[in-house]
């Protein structure tokens, strides 16, 4: 079984989907707890990963490797280190979660549905065990489908507009990124990630291959200037659909850096790194902004996610002006920490937060913070969870959403102090848009009289936010296990940003 524990994780839950679908419109029930069997199953089989993987390898592990197509020599090869596992942990305990969110919510055709929900957390998984790029590549681009039908089918009224937009700026990223690996494999004569590391290119290769992949991890971050999908895509998107494209998606862009520019174009990351950190930081503060004057609950968590991922990509690249610059790799490697566990952070607190709304969006049917006002009158326990996972998004020491920033806020002060500034000036912008929301909906006197009516969660509801809630707090006051598991997979990738190919 642990010879092909990665296979088993991809498609146990793609190959789950078809008895979710033969159960039909007609045994709704029937397809819902198929559905939550597999990706129980699945997440089950996620943790033999912890006890079959040794954090103290840097090494790529529990290998896999098949010939797929010989004539292109494409392989099916599929390995995972400490960062991978993590990324897997969290796509699977997600995809427990928004199973249940949705068992009552979703009543026109469940079983498309969950079967939907289980194909995108198999091909998720895939991207993040891919050694072969053009692997990578074909799982990168087939979690389009999944996610457009999420959308398209169960999404709100400007779905349609929504879903092409969403679909127009990913699948436009990733030409881009195709054309690079074809360079690449002409050189090379090969899709293995590993010896397209190791190809020798000159400074001109590297930087157009560089802004290759930065179009294409840029939109999936996303990005500032592109990502204007993203708000449109989350009004729009089912709840359930909100929390993986925030929790796991968008993590997939931050992941694609680690994989492609870092190891194949290091010399061009260092180039243009200014470029990455300048967007980050606008990322940061600017988007911030606009969150602040959001009126829909779900544009301003939409537009929070772009300033919370702008630490992931700051903390990525701020490594290289450590490494190259200053030769401070402890700080660099801190950085490259702080990064990973905000994605891994990002991914409880936003999904957490889309939960929360998709709670009052059921009873009220409604987004527009000015709909609320008074709601911990009538629903006191959801009020709790409401302000735990809004004091995480703000960065509250104590939760997760405080380790990785205050990590890259650390190592990016080494590099330069007004970096840091601009960096740590979230922790203030961030506080004032989410309690700003928090006090509109949550305090004050009931004005609108179908909030008088509103009932507290349920416990199906209570499960998926208590779950939510144990993860953030158990990252916020004991990370070091996540630390511990990723730890010499990063040191080795700030090893590696010392490395030059000219």
């Amino acid at each position: 079984m642990f010879n092909h524990l990665l296979s088993l994780l991809i498609w146990l839950p793609i190959v789950g989907a078809v008895p979710v679908l033969l159960a039909g419109s007609g045994r709704p029930n029937a397809a819902r707890w198929i559905a939550l069997l597999v990706a129980i199953l699945t997440f089950v089989a996620s943790l033999y990963l912890l006890p079959q993987y040794n954090a103290a390898d840097a090494a790529k592990q529990l290998t896999e490797d098949h010939l797929w197509i010989a004539g292109l020599n494409v392989h099916y090869a599929l390995a995972v280190d400490g960062i991978s596992v993590a990324l897997i942990l969290l796509t699977t305990f997600v995809g427990i979660l928004v199973i249940v969110g949705a068992w009552e919510v979703i009543r026109v055709n469940p079983h498309q549905y969950m079967a939907a929900m289980l194909v995108l957390e198999g091909l998720m998984i895939g991207v993040f065990c891919a050694t072969d790029a053009l692997l990578f590549y074909v799982f990168f681009e087939a979690m389009l489908i999944p996610m457009f039908i999420l959308i398209g089918v169960w999404g709100g009224p400007r779905r349609v507009y929504a879903t092409l937009k969403f679909f127009i700026y990913t699948f436009f990223g990733s030409i881009f990124m195709l054309v690079g690996l074809i360079y690449l494999y002409l050189k090379a004569g090969s899709f293995d990630l590993a010896q397209l590391a190791a190809l020798p290119l000159t400074m001109k290769e590297q930087s157009w291959l560089f802004f290759a992949f930065l179009i294409a991890f840029a939109v999936k971050v996303p990005m500032v200037p592109v990502h204007t999908w993203l708000p449109d895509a989350h009004v729009e998107a089912p709840t359930g659909g909100s929390v993986v494209l925030a929790a796991v998606m968008l993590k997939i862009g931050g992941y694609g850096f680690l994989r492609f520019s870092l190891p194949i174009v290091p010399d061009a990351s260092e180039a243009f790194a200014w470029l990455v950190i300048g967007l980050s930081l606008i990322a940061v503060v600017y988007i911030g902004y606009i969150a602040l004057v959001q009126e829909d609950m779900k544009k301003l968590v939409a537009y929070s996610s772009v300033a919370h991922m702008g630490f992931v990509t700051l903390g990525i690249f701020i490594a290289f002006m450590l490494v190259r610059g200053a030769g401070n790799l402890d700080a660099a490697k801190l950085g490259m920490q702080g990064a990973m566990v905000q994605m891994i952070s990002h991914g409880f607190v936003s999904g957490a937060m889309f939960s929360c709304i998709g709670v009052m969006y059921d009873r009220l049917h409604t987004r527009q913070i000015k709909d609320y006002g008074g709601v911990i009158n009538v629903m006191p326990w959801f009020g709790f969870f409401y302000v735990l996972f809004a004091m995480a998004n703000s960065g509250l020491p104590g939760t997760s959403g405080f380790v990785g920033e205050f990590q890259v806020v650390l190592a990016s002060f080494q590099a330069n102090p007004w970096i840091a500034f601009f960096a740590a000036f979230t922790l203030i912008i961030g506080a004032a848009y989410t309690l700003y929301m928090v006090k509109r909906v949550l305090w004050g006197d009931i004005t609108n009289p179908h909030v008088a009516e509103m009932k507290d969660i349920n416990g199906r509801e209570w499960l998926v936010l208590g779950a939510f809630a144990a993860a953030v707090l158990a990252l916020g006051i004991w990370p070091q296990p996540l630390i511990h598991l990723m730890d010499s997979s990063v040191t080795q990738l700030v090893t590696q940003l010392g490395n030059h190919k000219i």
